[in-house]
Order: C-alpha cells, then structure tokens, then sequence
C-alpha cells in the first residue's frame, strides 16, 4: 500500500487531504500537536477505507520535529510516497510584536520544518523512482500587499522552494507542488481569532478545503509546480500583481 504523511493534519485543509488519500488507499501518517484529534480522525478513517493510519504528534516549530517524525516513520516501517506539508499559523506581526523568539518558532514551522521534512523524505522517493510532495502555501504568497510581513513572505519562500524542487527531481519520478489557496473554509480564521475578518469577506472568495485539495491533488498528478487553487484567485492574482491595483486594494487594507 502507499503511504502519504500528512502535517497539519488535525483539521482542515489536512484533514481534508487525509480522506481523499484514504479513500484511494493510501495508508496514512497524521501529524498534528493535537494528538486527541489525530486519534479520533485516524480511527474514523481506518473504519471507513481500512487504511492503517500511524497517528504522530509533534509541534513544528521545534527544531528537532522533523527528524522525530521521520525516526517514527522509519519505527513503523512506513516508506513515504505522498508528502503533504500543510502545517501553519497565521503568525505573529514583524514590526508590532516584539517577542523574536515568537518570530523565530514561526519562522521554523512555516518554512524550515518544510524544507527539512523535503530534505528527509524525497531522496528515498528519488531512489524508489516516484514521490509526490504538496507543500501548501497561499495566494498570500504571490502578492505583495499590506500585512504582517511575515505571513506573506514566508508563503512566497514555499512557492520558490517548490518550484525549484519540482524542476531538480521530476527527472527522477518525483513531483513537487506549493498549493495556493485563498480564503478556505476551515478552522484556521478562527483559531487566528480573525473571524470578524471572515465575517465581513464575500462568499465567493471562500472555497470549501474539498476543492482546494483535489486541484492540489490534479496539480501534483501533472507535474505543475505551483496551483492557485479557486478560478476566482486565478483570475484575481495577475491582477493584483499591477502595481495600480496593490496600491488601491493596500489603501482599503489599511482603511480596515
């Protein structure tokens, strides 16, 4: 059976990935801080496709995750075919919050427990001859546009990392995506405590973490090495990439 690791996989967008590879037949590793969680979503999926799901809780912002997740890994005799690297927070803002260790734990989960999980897991994929990694970032990450100055940047890193990825492996059977949602229904906005935020943005620029995964899915299936996933965003990004455009939506920013 193959076997994708999931982070992040708690809830939302990863919960979501998790039920699609399960419902193939894929055999899972879930990996979240919140092991209660973890557990009730591994059982639900194992009684519903029969897939073993090895259940691992690690926080991402500490520098030793990565190589903890893979000893258990390699503990359960699990070879990995399917990454998804989906673990994230909204973070802290560079100028205003002033605790750097903050900054730095953020810093360690959104990009370098990426590129280590990638750095750990595609060589055996390489050498096995097939791979396929999603590493989810955001329409945030291909914009500039007034924010944190951190949530942006860090998601514009995991686009150029795939896309370099993707072009120094696909040779060797392995495909490498960032995934780029905008707005998505999950529990993120709210464990952000951005839900007023959510509350005033109009429907159609909210899609359900369903859509988002499976045109990630399709998008790592041929090979593309970034996905905007909605039509609405893929019309919407080049657009705000004119500098007229970022200085109007940046004003009514600012205005909220």
């Amino acid at each position: 059976m193959p076997t994708a690791l999931i982070t992040g996989a708690s809830a939302g967008i990863g919960a979501e990935f998790a039920a699609q590879l399960a419902e193939d037949g894929y055999d899972l590793v879930l990996v979240a801080r919140r092991a209660d969680r973890l557990e009730s979503l591994g059982a639900s999926l194992t009684n519903r496709f029969g897939v073993v799901v090895l259940v691992v809780a690690a926080d991402l912002s500490l520098p030793g995750a990565p190589i903890s997740i893979q000893e258990r890994v390699a503990e359960a005799g699990m070879e990995i075919d399917y990454l998804v690297n989906n673990a994230g927070a909204s973070g802290p803002d560079l100028i205003r919050d002033r605790d750097w260790d903050e900054h730095e734990a953020f810093f360690r989960l959104m990009m370098t427990s990426v590129a280590h999980m990638c750095h750990l897991f595609i060589p055996d994929m390489q050498r096995r001859g097939f791979g396929r990694v999603i590493n989810v970032a955001s329409v945030a990450g291909l914009i500039a546009l007034s924010g944190s100055a951190n949530y942006g940047p860090v998601k514009r890193y995991v686009v150029g990392l795939s896309e370099e990825l993707n072009i120094m492996v696909a040779g060797d059977g392995v495909h490498v995506t960032a995934l780029c949602p905008g707005f998505t229904h999950t529990e993120f906005h709210d464990v952000a405590g951005l839900t007023q935020v959510k509350s005033r943005m109009p429907k159609l620029l909210w899609y359900d973490a369903a859509v988002v995964v499976r045109e990630g899915r399709q998008a790592v299936e041929s090979g593309k090495s970034v996905q905007v996933s909605g039509s609405l965003y893929r019309l919407l990004v080049p657009m705000l990439k004119f500098r007229p455009v970022q200085r109007i939506a940046n004003r009514v920013g600012r205005r909220r």
